[in-house]
Formats: structure tokens, C-alpha cells, sequence
């Protein structure tokens, strides 16, 4: 069993390794805080080196999900009415129904979708299978049918999950995903799909970057158990004292680098040992923080292929609070300047509706009322 696991891990690194540089430029970092008075305060960056036309959707309660097979298979197809309305952000340039890689449902659930090349490899449908989605429509169905990680837990693992490029236009890459689901009770899940079935991991550092595999990224945190929140002490070298230079020298060590594995490392050190906050708006600003340490700006995270220099960068940064039912956003050119949503309004109106993000009114406290005019 030991000799399997090493071989495991083994083939995990090295299929990441032989990948990297081809999908270096895909980034993402997600993150959950939970206040002293209980809020939970989910935040994520989405880094992409291509223009996605990142659209913002606001999708009421009742609306139709549909459930489908790959087509060669001609299984019946379902059509669910939502029990919940949600907010998401997908990537406009993609034919057909929005794939959502960001949300947030009015019952206080929200989900995040970071890429996960080298590793990722869907569910096979079956002909004798009942139940079954499309990765581009797992986000839509899992924020419109379910209230908490515990329920979603409960029956995603009914479903077989796939994907078919013969089935998708517009999509520059194929779409090696896994998630993060977050409700406002504080629990936290990951889904992953490793050699076509379907993994769920508590979500134990309320943390998710890239590949590797989330495991692999727990594992990895203990090479930097000697981190500290206290500076460093005072030596005594021939009779003289040597003070530290400046606070922080117990973090000597902690990586800067933008690469997943750094990046889930850095976010996990500073969402443990940050002083915890009171409610919403002081949450809200410590989960900024955190994502500040990994936004990525244009130009410092960039490769080269045949010929072609790409960057990737931070396009845009969310922030939820799941207990109140608020919503960020900002994109690049807005990086401090969040716009705000009251969905409570927002699904209220019941109203289906898109927005451009790099049109949104920046800056805008609350824009609710702009976007329901």
C-alpha cells in the first residue's frame, strides 16, 4: 500500500510538472473567513491570461437547469426548476449556456471553480445511468438546487459529471475544474475529479488554489509548519545583541512566488494567524487582504510558447458574505474600488439580467439600484 501511495504521488507530481509550463498562465486562489459573530465571508481571484468577456448573471429562483447526457448516448434529457436564485460569473465568450465558475444562491451557499490542469478527468455516462450534468452546467445546478454543503454533499455524489469538447464552442481551453463550496454555517467541501471519479475533501484550510490535487496541497503545508506570527528573538553573539531587523521574522520562509502551490501556502499562514474579526464589513476587509497577497499584476507572471509571450493576471476579484447575502466585485482597472450587491434586493426583483463586469459602475458602493433601473 505505502509503495502504491509513493507511486501515486509520484505520477501526480511528475504529470503536473510536464504540464506546467503549458498552463502556467491559469490562475486562481479562493478563500473563507468566519467572523467572531459568525459571518462567513468567502473571497476568490480569478487570473486568466485571455480575454474571457466575463459576464456577471443574475439568475431568479424557478429558472430551468438542464440535465443532459453526451449525445452519442441519446439518454434523456432533464430540465429542473431552481429552488434557489443565485448570482455568477462566467466566461461570455462561451457558446451556448453560461458555465458558471463563481456564485452565490440566496440560502447563503457560494462556489468558486479554479483550474486544475494535468489532473482533472471527468465521470463517464453510462447508458444505464439516471443521473447526470454537464461541467458546464454543474455550477448552475448545484447553486440552483441546493441550500448547504451538507445537502449538496448528500446527492452530487449521485451524479456523474462529464465533459465532451464535440459538445462546446468558444472555450479557449478544455475545462479541468474543481470547486469550493462554501454555505454561511462555515462548512466548506471540495469536488474534484481524478481518474474519472469524483473526490470530495472537507475543506480543511478553507483555502483552494491550482493543481496539484488538494491533498497533495494539505501534505504540502507541513514543510512550513515552523512558521510563526511572532518576530524573531534577540541574540547574544560575543557580548553583543543582535535585534531583528523589523517584525515578521518568524514568516522567513513562507513563499512569494505565484505558483498554486506558494499561493495556497501563503493564503492558508494568513487566513490561520490574522487577527479574527468581528462581523461583515471588518471580514470582508481581512478576506481583501489576504487576496491582495496573491493578486497578480499585469506583466510579473508571464511564459512564452511558439513564439507567443502571454501574462496572467488578476481579472477580477470577488467577495461574499454567504450570512447577509452581499456581493463584490471588482475587476483589474477597479482593484480597490469593490462594487456591491444587495441580492436580497436583487432576487426579490426577480429579474434575469447580465452585465459586461468590465462595465459595471465603477466605483459604486452599492449599485444595486443601478443595475434594477
Amino acid at each position: 500500500m505505502r509503495r502504491f501511495r509513493l507511486r501515486h504521488f509520484q505520477s501526480v507530481i511528475i504529470s503536473t510538472l510536464l504540464l506546467s509550463f503549458t498552463y502556467s498562465c491559469f490562475a486562481c486562489t479562493a478563500v473563507n473567513i468566519t467572523a467572531k459573530d459568525g459571518t462567513v465571508i468567502a473571497g476568490r481571484t480569478m487570473e486568466w491570461a485571455l480575454e474571457m468577456k466575463w459576464e456577471l448573471i443574475s439568475v431568479p429562483k424557478g429558472s430551468a437547469i438542464d440535465l443532459s447526457a453526451p449525445s452519442q448516448l441519446q439518454l434523456p434529457k432533464k430540465q429542473l426548476t431552481s429552488s434557489y436564485a443565485f448570482v455568477g460569473v462566467a466566461p461570455g465568450i462561451l457558446e451556448g449556456a453560461p458555465a458558471f465558475l463563481e456564485g452565490q444562491n440566496e440560502a447563503g451557499l457560494g462556489m468558486s471553480g479554479n483550474f486544475l490542469p494535468g489532473l482533472t478527468e471527468f465521470q463517464t455516462v453510462t447508458p444505464e445511468d439516471k443521473n447526470y450534468v454537464s461541467i458546464i452546467n454543474f455550477g448552475g445546478f448545484a447553486l440552483g438546487m441546493f441550500s448547504s454543503v451538507k445537502k449538496l454533499r448528500a446527492e452530487v455524489q449521485k451524479y456523474k459529471v462529464w465533459y465532451d469538447p464535440s459538445e462546446v464552442k468558444g472555450l479557449p481551453t478544455p475545462p479541468w475544474l474543481h470547486f469550493v463550496f462554501t454555505d454561511r454555517s462555515g462548512d466548506s467541501m471540495v469536488i474534484e475529479f481524478i481518474k474519472g471519479q469524483m473526490i470530495i475533501h472537507d475543506n480543511i484550510a478553507n483555502v483552494l488554489t491550482n493543481s496539484p490535487a488538494y491533498d497533495w496541497h494539505l501534505f504540502n503545508v507541513r514543510n512550513y509548519l515552523s512558521l510563526s506570527d511572532q518576530s524573531s528573538l534577540p541574540v547574544t553573539m560575543n557580548g553583543t545583541i543582535l535585534t531583528p531587523l523589523g517584525q515578521g521574522g518568524g514568516l522567513l520562509g513562507l513563499p512569494a512566488d505565484y505558483t498554486p502551490p506558494s499561493r495556497f501556502v501563503r493564503a492558508t499562514y494568513l487566513s490561520q494567524f490574522a487577527t479574527k474579526p468581528i462581523g461583515s464589513s471588518d471580514g470582508v476587509q481581512l478576506v481583501a487582504h489576504i487576496l491582495n497577497n496573491v493578486d497578480i499584476p499585469i506583466g510579473v507572471a508571464k511564459s512564452t510558447e511558439n513564439h507567443q509571450t502571454v501574462s496572467d493576471y488578476t481579472q477580477w476579484v470577488a467577495i461574499k458574505d454567504l450570512s447577509h447575502n452581499r456581493f463584490r466585485i471588482a475587476n483589474y482597472a477597479n482593484r480597490t474600488n469593490f462594487v456591491q450587491i444587495d441580492l436580497n434586493r436583487l432576487f426579490k426583483s426577480r429579474k434575469s439580467m447580465t452585465w459586461l463586469i468590465n462595465d459595471l459602475p465603477y466605483p459604486s458602493d452599492d449599485m444595486t439600484s443601478q443595475l434594477l433601473e
